[in-house]
């Protein structure tokens, strides 16, 4: 059975699609098949951590939502040299004129769904993720419904507070079976054993993980998937421990 996890944010710029991406790689670093689906459509840009260039790209979940080709078309293998698991991505496309017409004319959100759970039958993933888009759509709703464990990444600020509660009870409402917070951006004065206690009252829901700013993190960017680049730091174990959160719970022998 494959695990399907959200990771989702409220607003953008929290580092959402990094959070994705490294857990990812910490799956795939245990053994495991991992899936990655854009579905951040109007703002995509995961695609640029795995090293897919999207020059000449002409696959892509747009245009599997249009119609125009299989999912399994849009599919690229993306496992990093030395990973003892392996990675597919769906990226979405950059292209101006593809963003432009997702916000045009929509797509249908149903084929999206049915696509998804195609894919990771075929693949035979054992954890499919799904990096969405801020804030909350119908695509969104979709993706955390079908999910088996959701993480909300927020900073710690006001307004990503308010917004967090937003998500935290649609995600009851819609019966996830385990949602976990991941505040990230922290400064580092803050303590971490503070803000998960603080957090986790304020939403009644368990904080995973708490990420402090990091130079090493900022300095490389976008530059690669962290974990890999420094797999003994601090933050890389942090990373982990958020996988194992999330495994526990969405992954079944």
């Amino acid at each position: 059975m494959t695990a399907i996890v959200s990771v989702h944010s409220f607003r953008g710029g929290t580092g959402k699609s990094n959070t994705t991406a490294n857990v990812a790689a910490v799956f795939a670093g245990r053994g495991l098949r991992v899936g990655v689906v854009d579905l951040d459509i109007l703002s995509p840009g995961i695609h640029v951590l795995f090293g897919v260039d999207q020059d000449g790209l002409d696959r892509h979940l747009d245009g599997f939502l249009w119609g125009r080709y299989p999912l399994r078309d849009a599919v690229r293998e993306v496992t990093p040299p030395g990973v003892a698991g392996r990675i597919w991505l769906v990226p979405s496309s950059v292209a101006p004129h593809d963003i432009a017409r997702v916000m045009a004319e929509g797509y249908d959100v149903g084929l999206l769904g049915d696509g998804v759970r195609a894919l990771a039958a075929e693949l035979e993933l054992d954890v499919l993720l799904l990096d969405t888009h801020p804030g909350l759509n119908e695509e969104t709703l979709l993706s955390i419904a079908m999910s088996d464990a959701l993480a909300i990444v927020l900073r710690p600020d006001h307004q990503d507070y308010e917004g967090t509660h937003v998500t935290v009870s649609v995600a009851r409402k819609l019966g996830v079976p385990r949602t976990v917070l991941v505040v990230n951006k922290t400064p580092e004065s803050f303590d971490p054993a503070e803000v998960a206690a603080r957090v986790a009252a304020a939403y009644d829901t368990p904080v995973a993980a708490v990420v402090p700013h990091s130079e090493e993190l900022m300095v490389l960017s976008s530059g690669g998937i962290f974990v890999l680049h420094h797999p003994d730091h601090p933050v890389a174990a942090l990373y982990g421990q958020l996988a194992d959160q999330l495994l526990g719970s969405a992954v079944r022998a």
